[in-house]
């Protein structure tokens, strides 16, 4: 018997849907960042998840996994293919985030950088025993031959729900409404990332929108690497990381991050930051000295950690999380805290 995802939908919404063939990409909806946290019952709270977003295309039984910048994922993650290849529903777009779990079942991206990293099938394979993923799905953008971006979000959650058979790799994620600051709290004593407070009306656009907020536990975002400076000591490869953000097309300098480096880590990202090897220092405002510095060609990106930003814009106590092959160098720009709608 086929499910009939859309019976909980009233008429107002079932017009709301468009009949299009499912589009080849779609840009994911993004959160904005807060400091204003609240409770509301106009709003859900949902877990926000340490790991890499992924839209997933199903359609005639293929899956496609792609990532917010349109790179296709379906090679790092094969056994998530094959478990959204065994579902019974076809011909849909989800949301949703792909991560791995600490021994606390805490989503952790640094236990995902070993899977992030992997392209042949063999340390997949091998990988896949040691480090499991999860596919936590939290948004469905296209279901059944219909576009439902324009439903509002909790009428779109009531589809996604009823869309699959849900599995432990496969999981909905819930929501919680509306005591969103004690929520908030319970998040950051089991160390989580935070939440993510959604307008129950909210559509889904597509873009950056202040409809959808990031509430975080920890201080944080991606930024640019740029150079590196010379290794000291015992280190190898390199010392420190010269990291930024574009500032309306302008590369800002935010600093020096010198730690969360295994040895694997200097190796692998040691060789990849001496092919992008350039003379001339890409930062629109570095003024400090050019002696063992090596800039780079601004290509990569890095997840990093750190305890504030500083009144001159630069990162303290800054630490390394892992490299962001979903996010283009280009979007990052520094995250600034905006007051809700």
């Amino acid at each position: 018997m086929v499910k009939n995802i859309f019976s909980d939908l009233n008429a107002e919404n079932l017009k709301k849907r468009k009949k299009i063939p499912q589009p080849p990409f779609v840009p994911p909806m993004l959160a904005t960042l807060t400091k204003d946290y609240f409770s509301s019952s106009d709003w859900i709270y949902e877990h926000k998840f340490d790991g890499v977003r992924c839209l997933a295309f199903k359609k005639n039984g293929k899956v496609r996994l792609m990532s917010r910048n349109a790179h296709t994922m379906n090679q790092e993650y094969p056994e998530l293919v094959k478990a959204l290849e065994a579902q019974k529903a076809d011909d849909f777009i989800i949301d949703g985030e792909i991560v791995a779990l600490d021994k606390q079942g805490v989503s952790d991206f640094q236990m995902l950088q070993s899977r992030m990293n992997l392209k042949n099938q063999e340390g997949i394979k091998l990988h896949e025993k040691e480090t499991p993923i999860y596919y936590r799905i939290f948004d469905i953008i296209y279901a059944s031959g219909y576009d439902v971006r324009e439903l509002p979000l909790l009428a779109r959650k009531s589809i996604l729900k009823k869309l699959l058979n849900y599995t432990k790799m496969l999981t909905y994620s819930e929501h919680r409404s509306p005591d969103g600051v004690t929520y908030f709290k319970q998040a950051c004593k089991k160390h989580w990332e935070g939440l993510i407070a959604k307008r129950i009306n909210s559509i889904y656009t597509g873009t950056r929108s202040p409809t959808w907020l990031k509430f975080k536990c920890t201080v944080g975002q991606e930024l640019v690497i740029a150079g590196y400076t010379d290794p000291k000591g015992s280190r190898t490869d390199f010392g420190a990381l010269l990291v930024g953000y574009y500032q309306k097309d302008k590369l800002m300098y935010a600093g020096k991050v010198g730690t969360g480096f295994s040895q694997d880590t200097l190796t692998l990202l040691g060789k990849k930051l001496r092919s992008l090897a350039i003379k001339k220092c890409p930062f629109n405002n570095y003024t400090e000295t050019a002696k063992g510095m090596n800039w780079v060609k601004p290509k990569l990106v890095g997840e990093f950690k750190f305890a504030q930003w500083t009144k001159a814009d630069k990162l303290r106590v800054g630490r390394y999380q892992g490299l962001r092959e979903d996010k283009n160098a280009k979007d990052v720009v520094k995250e600034i805290a905006s007051p809700r709608i």
